[in-house]
């Protein structure tokens, strides 16, 4: 999917992240406040959060100054020209909570296109749909997979590709490989790289990658081919393509479409994602964390790449014990200086 040629860049947008704003199960929309390139954030939806500064509510002192809001029609009230109501929550088992129906009424009623990363498809649904036509606005619905047609399985064209291309990879889920990728792409833009970046989840894609799916909505036979598509389609315009990573290796129950990505990307060069102070995985009590050298090793006996840094989450990189070039992405230099260890692995 590719929402960046859908929108005069970037869109005046409503973000709906009710009860999360600044949560884990609110990433999307944390996402989007911060580094979306694709939306102009005016307002964000959150009656629990009502009042507070998104700083605040992000943890982040340099996050836009973005009021959050009790209701849609106040938002809208604040962004009169917003072109966007974007759903920044996907809540448990994905379908769409009756509380929210009239939010995504009153947008598609004032006007506004709806971006969707929930399991319900909007656009499957003929009321909504109808709804979107009488109003001229479009649903997008960001995990519905490519369809049967576009679908194949990897052959290696990504080989032939001009681009270098980095994979972000990680020891667990929810370690930030996403926030890697796009500090990554941004510190790469800065120093006058040309590139291009491709996204494998819901965020990334409302973010605002060149290309994106979400993978885990793929068959597991045309993963790793959806994800070659996308990294050639990117590297036919930029030098460095930069890849968004999906759980771990090592990860008993997510490890497949870790593999397909990184046969699909087949990346020159990886950068490991880690939380140092993880021993058990996220959401999986039975299951621990492998840890670097683990997944160091199974990529580059899985892959031809070489595993250029870790973007960790520790305070002290360089006295976290790792035996490769580290720095923390939310440190001032932390983007660049991953930035300098995967140019020098390249």
């Amino acid at each position: 999917m590719d929402l960046r040629s859908a929108f005069d860049v970037p869109a005046p947008a409503v973000v709906l992240a009710e009860g999360e704003f600044g949560t884990p199960h609110g990433k999307t929309a944390n996402g989007i406040v911060m580094h979306s390139e694709l939306f102009d954030v005016r307002a964000v939806v959150d009656s629990t959060a009502a009042g507070r500064a998104a700083s605040d509510c992000l943890g982040r002192p340099d996050a836009p100054d973005v009021p959050v809001v009790d209701s849609t029609e106040r938002a809208l009230d604040l962004a009169a020209d917003a072109e966007a109501f974007v759903i920044g929550v996907a809540p448990a088992g994905g379908a769409l909570p009756e509380s929210w129906v009239a939010d995504i009424e009153t947008a598609i009623d004032a006007g506004c296109d709806v971006v969707s990363g929930l399991h319900t498809f909007l656009s499957a649904d003929e009321s909504w749909r109808s709804r979107a036509d009488q109003h001229g606005v479009r649903l997008f619905d960001v995990r519905k997979p490519p369809a049967d047609d576009e679908l194949r399985v990897a052959d290696g064209r990504v080989d032939d590709a001009d681009a270098d291309v980095v994979l972000t990879a990680g020891t667990d889920c929810a370690v930030g490989k996403r926030t890697t990728t796009f500090e990554l792409y941004r510190a790469a833009r800065a120093a006058g790289v040309d590139a291009g970046w491709v996204a494998t989840g819901q965020t990334g894609i409302m973010v605002g990658a060149h290309r994106g799916v979400v993978v885990d909505c793929v068959p597991a036979d045309f993963a790793a081919g959806a994800v070659e598509d996308m990294v050639c389609d990117v590297a036919r315009d930029h030098e460095v393509v930069f890849v968004e990573g999906q759980a771990a290796l090592t990860h008993r129950a997510y490890s497949g479409v870790t593999l397909a990505l990184l046969h699909g990307a087949w990346p020159d060069a990886v950068v490991l994602v880690d939380d140092p102070g993880r021993t058990g995985r996220e959401d999986f009590d039975r299951f621990s964390v492998a840890g670097v050298d683990a997944e160091r090793r199974l990529v580059e006996e899985l892959s031809e790449a070489t595993v250029a840094a870790v973007s960790t989450w520790a305070d002290d990189p360089a006295a976290a014990g790792y035996d490769m070039p580290a720095a923390n992405v939310y440190h001032e230099d932390g983007p660049a200086d991953l930035l300098a260890a995967v140019r020098g692995a390249l």
